[in-house]
């Protein structure tokens, strides 16, 4: 082992030999990657990807970013595709097969099959005179000048120019089909933009008997009862219709004591806070946590249409939910 290295030059020069190869990728777009991009579009089934070994690890990654992009998407091993997995491929689909050379047998054996069912194919390779490149309806040139590794074997380089390329198709595509961030969010319900873009107010707040709630009539030292029980920092105060006139929360507490309101005596409407921010149910939750934010307060109550409280929640609900 060479205990003279310099770690960080070694690191400083596969870096900037990947960016150059990430540079040279400019001067490889032309029209056929205009050309891809409209066979994906107009495909009536499925971009299927294969690519075997460090190729068809990017592969697997490409399909699965056009998947979660707006293109269905889906990765076939070309060796398993030779016995079996083929019939995963119809003719309804678009092929991208990746080979940095552009020879790479287990890839070329499924081309004729490929060819029959007349599936178009996108091929990406580092040489554009290859026999899979010809092959091809669009072929994306990756083409490097050597691999970041110092032996020029070890695929590093042309790697990150494939996926880089596949980033680029994928974006294109998400581009040219609208796709937004709630259509991304439904792609991903378990991360947390998906929670932030999906979860309503009603999803997390607390309902029915867990909503903390007072009549106005009801004694102070009575209303604090009510929200130590409920555990939310609050209780709504209703009047005899079940209408909202306000909340008495912790700082309306210590702003009783400050001023020595007898707590078995005053009445909870002289001391809560009428002009209560409130919110629909409907609602997003990641809106009502950009309320709370700007309100800075820590909780909120939910009405219905007629003014009732239906739900009330707090800035743990949203931590508990991933909205923060």
């Amino acid at each position: 082992m060479n205990k003279e290295l310099d770690f960080l030059a070694s690191a400083r020069r596969t870096i900037e030999m990947e960016r150059d190869a990430v540079d040279t990728l400019l001067q490889h777009l032309n029209e056929d990657f205009s050309k891809a991009c409209e066979l994906a579009l107009n495909c009536n089934g499925r971009v299927i990807v294969t690519g075997m070994g460090k190729s068809g690890h990017i592969g697997k990654k490409m399909a699965a970013t056009l998947a979660s992009t707006g293109t269905p998407s889906f990765f076939v091993h070309p060796g398993e595709a030779s016995h079996g997995d083929l019939g995963m491929i119809t003719r309804d689909d678009v092929v991208i097969a990746l080979s940095n050379s552009g020879e790479t047998g287990e890839v070329l054996s499924i081309l004729p099959l490929i060819k029959r069912m007349n599936a178009p194919l996108i091929s990406i390779t580092g040489n554009p005179s290859s026999t899979l490149s010809r092959s091809a309806d669009a072929n994306l040139n990756v083409a490097i000048e050597s691999e970041a590794c110092p032996l020029d074997l070890a695929p590093t380089s042309s790697t990150t120019a494939s996926l880089v390329i596949g980033d680029a198709l994928a974006i294109a595509l998400l581009e040219a089909r609208g796709f937004s961030a709630e259509d991304f969010a439904f792609s991903h319900p378990g991360g947390s933009l998906g929670r932030r873009l999906l979860l309503k107010v009603s999803d997390i707040m607390h309902k029915g008997n867990d909503v903390p709630m007072v009549s106005d009539k009801t004694l102070l030292h009575d209303a604090l009862m009510e929200v130590t029980r409920k555990r939310l920092g609050l209780t709504t105060v209703v009047n005899e219709a079940g209408i909202l006139q306000g909340i008495f929360t912790d700082g309306d507490l210590r702003r009783s004591l400050d001023h020595e309101v007898d707590m078995k005596s005053t009445p909870i409407s002289e001391v809560m806070t009428r002009d209560c921010t409130t919110v629909e149910s409907d609602i997003l939750a990641a809106e009502a946590l950009q309320i709370m934010q700007d309100k800075k307060i820590n909780a909120l109550v939910a009405l219905d249409a007629a003014g009732r409280p239906v739900g009330a929640l707090n800035m743990h609900d949203m931590l508990k939910a991933g909205v923060i």
